[in-house]
């Protein structure tokens, strides 16, 4: 899987790492499980609803959350990562 990371995901990903250093470390954990299968049952990874159906979303941790979208079959864009309320 062929990972990119859109220019508000990498401000998001900026200002996550301001609030809780630490999480990066497992932001890349979770991004290595994600390349070698995003359905991973860890990473919970579901297709989300409503104005936001067009994304798919998977957790780094109980409240961190990525959204994402498939290009192609081996092709995922990130376009925010944040708490479930900022995201969602």
């Amino acid at each position: 899987m062929e990972i990119t990371l859109s220019s508000s995901f990498k401000r998001s990903f900026k200002k996550q790492q301001k609030n809780k250093p630490e999480r990066e470390y497992l932001f890349w954990e979770k991004v290595e499980i994600f390349v070698n299968n995003p359905f991973d049952k860890q990473l919970k990874t579901h297709k989300l609803s409503g104005e936001l159906k067009e994304l798919w979303s998977f957790t780094i941790e109980y409240d961190l959350r990525v959204l994402f979208y498939f290009v192609e079959e081996n092709k995922a864009v990130f376009v925010d990562i944040g708490k479930h309320d900022e995201v969602y």
